[in-house]
C-alpha cells in the first residue's frame, strides 16, 4: 500500500525522469495535432529514455492505429493514451508481490544479487529497514566475503538498523555463511533472512556458480528457500541492465527486480523494457540515499510520476 510519504518520495525520486520523460513528450505534444511526423517523435523520445525499441514501436503503433481511426487526434489525447499504454504493460501478474509479505513460514529468505557498484548492499539494508517497520525480525548475511568493505558495509548497516548479522572471514567461502546464517535464522525464529551476495560481473562463470553455490546451500536447511531471488540493478545503467537481468536470470531464477538510483536518472523508461523483454517485474525502487528511501514498485504511481509536471498530477 502506498501512503501519503510514500508517493511524495516516489515523486522526489523520479523528478528527472519525469523531466526527462513525461516533460520531453509534453512539449513534443502539448498543443499539437497529430500526424505521422509527431508519432515518429514521440516514438523517438520514448527510445531515448530506455523505454527499449520493441516496447517503444509496439507503444507508439497503438497510437497510430488510434489516430489513423480517427479516435485520436490531439496531442493531449495521446498523452493519455501512452500513460494507459505504458501501465498496462508493467501491470504484474497476479500474486507478484514480495513473497515474504504473504508466507506464514519461518525463515523466509531473500536472495539478493547483482553486479558491482550497483548499489546492492545498501539495497539490502533498505529491505531490511522496510522489513523491520512491518513489525517482522530480520537477520542479515554477509556473503560477499571476497570484500572486506562490503562486509563492514553491511555490518554498519546492521548496527544502525539495530539487527543482527552472521558474517565470516575475508575471502572464506561464502556458501558457509549463507548456511550458518540459516541454521542461526531457523535456530532464533527469525521472520526474514536477507542474504548479501558478493557483486559480480554478469559474465563471470565461476562467480556464478557461487551464486548457485550459495542457493543450494541454504536449501540444505530450508528446502523452499530462497522466497524471493531479487537482482539490483542501477536505472542509470540503461539497457545495460536488461543484459544484466538476462544472465543472472539463466543461473539463479530472478523472482524480482530492486531497481536502485531512480533518483539520479532521467531514462526511467528502463523498467518497462526489463519487464517488457524478460518478464521478470520490478517489486522495489530505491529513490534516495536514506533507508526509508525504498518503495514498492506500483505501475499506476510509476507512470502517474514519470508524467507529472513538479509531481502536481499525482493524487494525494
Amino acid at each position: 500500500m502506498f501512503f501519503k510519504s510514500a508517493i511524495e518520495a516516489v515523486r522526489r525520486g523520479l523528478l528527472r525522469t519525469a523531466s526527462a520523460v513525461g516533460a520531453g513528450l509534453r512539449s513534443v505534444l502539448h498543443g499539437r495535432r497529430l500526424d505521422d511526423a509527431l508519432i515518429d517523435e514521440v516514438q523517438s523520445q520514448l527510445i531515448s529514455a530506455d523505454v527499449g525499441v520493441r516496447a517503444a514501436r509496439e507503444i507508439v503503433d497503438s497510437l497510430r492505429t488510434e489516430f489513423r481511426a480517427g479516435r485520436i487526434d490531439r496531442g493531449e489525447d495521446a498523452l493519455e493514451h501512452l500513460k494507459k499504454r505504458m501501465k498496462e504493460r508493467l501491470a504484474p501478474p497476479a500474486g507478484k508481490t514480495l513473497e515474504i509479505a504473504a508466507t506464514t513460514s519461518k525463515p523466509a529468505v531473500v536472495l539478493v544479487v547483482g553486479v558491482n557498484g550497483v548499489g546492492k548492499t545498501t539495497s539490502v539494508a533498505k529491505i531490511a529497514h522496510s522489513i523491520r517497520a512491518s513489525g517482522r525480525t530480520v537477520l542479515l548475511a554477509a556473503a560477499d566475503t571476497y570484500r572486506a568493505g562490503a562486509v563492514a558495509q553491511l555490518g554498519v548497516w546492521a548496527q544502525r538498523l539495530g539487527v543482527d548479522i552472521i558474517r565470516g572471514a575475508t575471502g572464506g567461502d561464502p556458501a558457509a555463511v549463507a548456511f550458518d546464517a540459516a541454521e542461526a535464522a531457523v535456530t532464533r525464529g527469525i521472520d526474514v533472512l536477507l542474504v548479501d551476495t558478493a557483486g559480480r560481473l554478469h559474465n563471470e562463470e565461476n562467480l556464478m556458480r557461487q551464486l548457485i553455490k550459495i542457493r543450494d546451500v541454504i536449501r540444505r536447511r530450508i528446502p523452499d528457500a530462497p522466497h524471493e531471488t531479487l537482482l539490483v540493478l542501477d536505472a542509470t545503467s540503461g539497457q545495460n541492465a536488461l543484459v544484466q537481468a538476462a544472465a543472472f536470470q539463466k543461473a539463479v531464477d530472478i523472482s524480482g527486480i530492486f531497481l536502485a538510483k531512480m533518483d539520479g536518472t532521467a531514462r526511467g523508461g528502463v523498467v518497462i523494457a526489463i519487464h517488457d523483454a524478460l518478464g521478470i517485474p520490478v517489486k522495489l525502487i530505491g529513490v534516495g540515499e536514506s533507508p526509508e528511501d525504498v518503495q514498492p514498485f506500483d505501475a499506476d504511481r510509476f507512470v502517474d510520476a514519470v508524467f507529472s509536471v513538479d509531481g502536481a498530477t499525482i493524487p494525494l
